[in-house]
């Protein structure tokens, strides 16, 4: 029987290892993507549900400022799909920098 997905937000403190970049990820129930290179993956419809399928990399593409709040837009790089994110404390600046500049 298939789990249906959840449209209420799922916290979950999972750590991982970036399949980007490889860096050890420590997450918080919060964290969606590297602090490092900013890199996610698709792995949830529906924030913490874990019901995707398709598990590509989550490329960040575009940062902007919301009120006194980042966030991030990841496109899948493998289907497409593109998803905003906040951003947090230990993001990496300059990787950030990097995309405002883009």
């Amino acid at each position: 029987m298939a789990l249906s997905p959840s449209k209420t937000f799922q916290r979950r403190e999972e750590d991982f290892l970036c399949a980007h970049c490889g860096v050890k990820v420590y997450g918080d129930g919060y964290t969606n993507h590297c602090p490092r290179c900013l890199y996610s993956k698709h792995v949830d419809v529906y924030p913490g549900d874990r019901q995707a399928t398709c598990g590509g990399l989550m490329k960040p593409i575009y940062v902007e400022q919301k009120g006194d709040q980042y966030q991030l837009t990841h496109r899948c790089i493998q289907c497409g799909y593109t998803k905003n994110n906040k951003t947090s404390g230990d993001d990496n600046f300059e990787a950030l920098l990097a995309l405002v500049k883009q």
